[in-house]
């Protein structure tokens, strides 16, 4: 009986933990869960057959397209933008010049005619379009040093936006303007503008690589603008008047120069080894006090007044020296100077002081045409 009782002892063994055997297996992927592992059927996923075709077409067109597309892309931006670089290259901002030197000539003509003023605005044109040309030739000459120029590497062809023969092209037709402008002028009264050219093509050549010569070429520059204008409205030139001129303009060129040698130092323009900025705060002061001297000398002895309209024209005097002083106070003081016509026409004061100034000269212009 008791040996009967003990028999269910067989059942507390085949409830122990069960050893690794068949059943336990069971937890394991057994051949219905090995469907999900890549089989013969789903190899056909690998590059044997689908992926193999998303790989095959590499040395195909279809994926050099996409790589190719912006190239097109950009070079229809660059033939949308040549137009403004072409422009860009004559540099229309520094038209002004013309502007403000030929009519000088009209100073000393009493009193203005419509003819004269035609006669200006053609001697305005002409040296535009010279000096649009020597810009030209100017920036192909010097690409590769406005390269090395933190603000100079950025002009139309050295920047790359303008070809070389592109540039070549519009030289010729600004030379063939150029003759048209000269043929169709009064005879033999184009020799300032022939003169400047020949003048700025030797500059080109060599001569903006000799210290000092290179700033008086540019100021002389201006001169003959004022000589042309007097030329073609039939007035005389003032020697007093062009002294002022010239030394205001070379008293600019120096001051360029000297910013150039703060701001990028030698190395991009050769004349600029015989300068330094000591040299050249002198030379810009010694150039300043004599265009104060010789604007006042031309008021006082030269210019075309009425009676009452000189005491108005040298209340003038401080104005000019004011402007000067405020220049010098531009370039030695804020370091300023690179662009001379930026400065002088974006500084308030500058500009506040030309305004009164063009005021007290206009009001002398009209007490000469008053009756007396």
């Amino acid at each position: 009986m008791d040996i009967t009782r003990s028999s269910p002892a067989p059942p507390r063994v085949a409830a122990a933990p069960p050893d690794p055997g068949p059943a336990g297996l069971t937890g394991l992927p057994g051949p219905a869960d090995l469907t999900g592992l890549p089989g013969p059927a789903d190899l056909t996923g690998l590059p044997e057959t689908a992926g193999l075709t998303g790989l095959a077409p590499l040395p195909e067109p279809a994926y050099a397209e996409p790589l190719e597309t912006p190239s097109p892309a950009g070079v229809r931006q660059t033939r949308r933008n040549r137009p403004r670089d072409l422009l860009a290259l004559v540099r229309p901002g520094q038209w002004v010049k013309n502007l403000a030197v030929v009519p000088l000539a009209l100073l000393d003509l009493h009193p203005w005619e419509p003819a004269a003023l035609l006669r200006t605005g053609w001697a305005i044109l002409g040296f535009t379009l010279a000096s649009a040309l020597v810009y030209v030739v100017n920036d192909l000459a010097d690409r590769e040093r406005d390269r090395l120029h933190p603000v100079k590497r950025h002009r139309p062809i050295a920047s790359g936006r303008v070809s070389p023969a592109a540039a070549t092209a519009l030289t010729g037709s600004l030379a063939l303007a150029l003759t048209c402008w000269a043929v169709a002028g009064p005879a033999w009264q184009w020799w300032p503008t022939a003169l400047y050219l020949a003048l700025s093509l030797a500059y080109s050549q060599g001569l903006k690589h000799v210290p000092l010569v290179d700033a008086f070429i540019v100021a002389t520059g201006f001169v003959l603008r004022l000589l042309q204008g007097a030329l073609l409205v039939g007035g005389r030139l003032s020697e007093w008047l062009a002294l002022c001129v010239f030394s205001l303009c070379l008293m600019l060129a120096l001051g360029k120069r000297r910013h150039e040698i703060t701001a990028a130092g030698r190395a991009h323009r050769p004349a600029l080894r015989g300068y330094t900025p000591a040299f050249l705060d002198h030379l810009v002061v010694l150039v300043a006090v004599l265009t104060a001297v010789s604007y006042v000398l031309y008021l006082r002895d030269d210019a075309a007044l009425a009676a009452g309209a000189s005491f108005v024209t040298l209340l003038s005097a401080p104005c000019a020296v004011f402007g000067l002083a405020r220049y010098l106070q531009l370039l030695l003081v804020e370091e300023g100077g690179g662009n001379p016509v930026h400065v002088l026409f974006r500084d308030r004061a500058t500009l506040v002081n030309a305004a009164l100034w063009a005021l007290l000269v206009a009001v002398a212009l009209l007490l000469r045409h008053v009756p007396g």
